[in-house]
């Protein structure tokens, strides 16, 4: 069965988690209402978000009401107050199906969570959290990317490419921390995909084939421009949410139309 794609005007409002711990004194914080109300005006993708301190992340994810969600935005600002509580988020998204965008430490965080809940890699650390880590997944950068911009080039047919809408783009970094080039062997052969990667091949975006939409980014892409031209990866994440709750809202339907049918054949 084909859907109809879904117009400006009849599309549903959908539900977003910007799951972080927000700060005034983060730029990528700041451009997030900026950047939904873009969204609204000029894509018609209207996003009703809520910010979850990561403190709360964890008790949201084991209520169910992460799972209420159309998106998960695991946003910039590590080291997190709740590093659980970051990880909650993120195992939800991905077994639930929800449409998950990472972004810098979000995007740390996502390989955290992967490594530990499906390569079975309990010892998988985020040196920034946990400076002692002989061993850790998310290391320091040999040259950190604060106030960096670079090229990425994303793989051929790959969700990034088709999120950022060209093989190749010029964008923004925030971060001094990041993947162990020695453990991301673990993860690929467990099914996650290395889909963008610098000049150098440092890998700077990763994806999760056969989930509806699972992309982490190390580059910030709320840094883009002054905040009313969203990135594509940002109108990709609101796509994606949009459709989600267009497809919740044809389950309620098609639920309550069961109901109605049954309840007339009874009567």
């Amino acid at each position: 069965m084909t859907t109809a794609p879904i117009s400006p005007t009849t599309a549903p409002i959908a539900r977003v988690a910007l799951v972080g711990d927000r700060s005034p004194h983060v730029t990528s914080h700041t451009r997030v209402p900026l950047l939904l109300e873009a969204l609204a005006a000029r894509d018609g993708l209207v996003l009703d978000a809520y910010w979850i301190p990561t403190g709360d992340a964890e008790a949201e994810a084991a209520s169910g009401a992460l799972a209420r969600f159309d998106a998960v935005w695991v946003l910039p600002g590590s080291p997190y107050a709740s590093e659980a509580g970051a990880l909650a988020a993120i195992r939800t998204a991905r077994e639930e199906a929800i449409p998950f965008l990472g972004t810098c430490g979000g995007f740390q965080h996502a390989l955290l969570e992967y490594a530990r809940t499906v390569c079975g890699l309990a010892g998988a650390a985020h040196a920034e959290q946990d400076p002692g880590a002989e061993d850790p997944l998310i290391a320091p950068l040999a040259c950190s990317l604060v106030g960096h911009s670079g090229l990425v080039r994303a793989e051929a047919g790959s969700l990034a490419e088709a999120a950022l809408g060209a093989e190749r783009s010029v964008e923004h970094y925030h971060c001094d921390y990041g993947p162990a080039p020695r453990h991301l062997p673990a993860l690929t052969a467990h099914g996650l995909r290395l889909s963008g990667h610098d000049e150098d091949g440092q890998v700077r975006v990763v994806e999760l084939p056969g989930h509806p939409f699972f992309l982490a980014t190390l580059f910030q892409p709320e840094l883009s421009g002054d905040g009313t031209r969203p990135h594509p990866v940002i109108r990709a994440l609101a796509a994606a949410a949009v459709a989600h709750a267009a497809r919740r809202a044809d389950g309620v339907t098609a639920r309550l139309a069961a109901t109605l049918a049954g309840s007339r054949s009874a009567g």
